[in-house]
């Protein structure tokens, strides 16, 4: 059984499944693969808490950009970006990750991550200090 769960996730789950299925109680449960089911469990909530990481990352450095680079062609790109990444974020949000997100350390590798040039034209200067909350950076505009 484990076997299959490391070739082929998909079909296993369908299994899994598919054990449980009979009158809304649990049938073969000798069969259930109960470790993998464990740590498929504990995979789900960790895939969740980083889609939902990333997302305001990547907001927050569209959004340096537009403000390191104003006059640069990319801005209306950019701020559009921050937006449905924000959008996502929200709609992703779940109240049980918010202890896990860390705006001021999203802030910190957004700025690390800017580029050191747009247009032949380095940035101007952004705040050191993330300047956004956590309920800000997950509001829709």
């Amino acid at each position: 059984m484990s076997d299959l769960y490391d070739t082929e996730i998909l079909l296993w789950s369908g299994e899994q499944a598919g054990r449980r299925r009979a009158a809304g109680t649990l049938v073969n449960e000798s069969e259930l693969d109960w470790p993998n089911i464990a740590e498929k469990i504990e995979s789900v909530g960790s895939e969740r808490r980083h889609a939902v990481e990333s997302l305001p990352l990547q907001a927050l450095l569209h959004g340096l950009k537009a403000e390191a680079w104003p006059l640069s062609r990319g801005v209306p790109h950019w701020r559009s970006e921050a937006r449905l990444l924000r959008a996502q974020a929200c709609r992703r949000f779940v109240p049980s990750i918010r202890r896990r997100l860390d705006p001021a350390g999203f802030y910190h590798d957004a700025v690390k991550a800017l580029p050191e040039m747009v247009d032949d034209q380095p940035p101007l200067p952004v705040p050191e200090v993330c300047p956004i909350t956590l309920d800000e950076l997950l509001a829709e505009d």
